[in-house]
């Protein structure tokens, strides 16, 4: 499952990304990854979630992302939930071919390992293509 959290800058999407991330910590029974650019959720996100700063792997492509995540995974069988804040500062690409490419892996790789993914994004979401729709909540 992929859920994408989709909305121009100010509307409010890291303050539900913690809401759902305390909620996951508090209901499911796995472990929870929160993964951000910078150090400013560090106050926010409860202790229980790991949380990675990107920054500090340096994470620029869609291709690194993909084998970050999957080498969280192959460490970790028990992961139950991915969040990734603020997306497209994550990488140095805006393509939406890519985006659309990258969020089609994470749905496959969803659900082959069964982990679940929540992504905020800083984009309009009347704009957005429906490829890109179908994962928006």
């Amino acid at each position: 499952m992929v859920k994408v959290i989709a909305g121009l800058k100010g509307s409010g999407k890291t303050k539900q990304l913690v809401e759902l991330v305390s909620a996951a910590v508090r209901e499911e029974h796995g472990d929870v990854i929160c993964i951000e650019k910078d150090r400013n959720l560090t106050f926010d996100i409860p202790y229980q979630a790991r949380l990675i700063y990107a920054s500090d792997y340096q994470i620029g492509t869609f291709e690194f992302m993909k084998g970050f995540i999957s080498g969280l995974r192959a460490g970790n069988y028990d992961i139950s939930h991915i969040f990734i804040d603020n997306f497209h500062k994550l990488f140095n690409s805006n393509a939406e071919d890519k985006v659309i490419e990258f969020l089609n892996w994470i749905a496959a790789f969803s659900d082959s390992e069964e982990i679940k993914f929540t992504i905020t994004m800083t984009a309009d979401p009347n704009t957005l293509s429906e490829e890109i729709k179908k994962y928006t909540v």
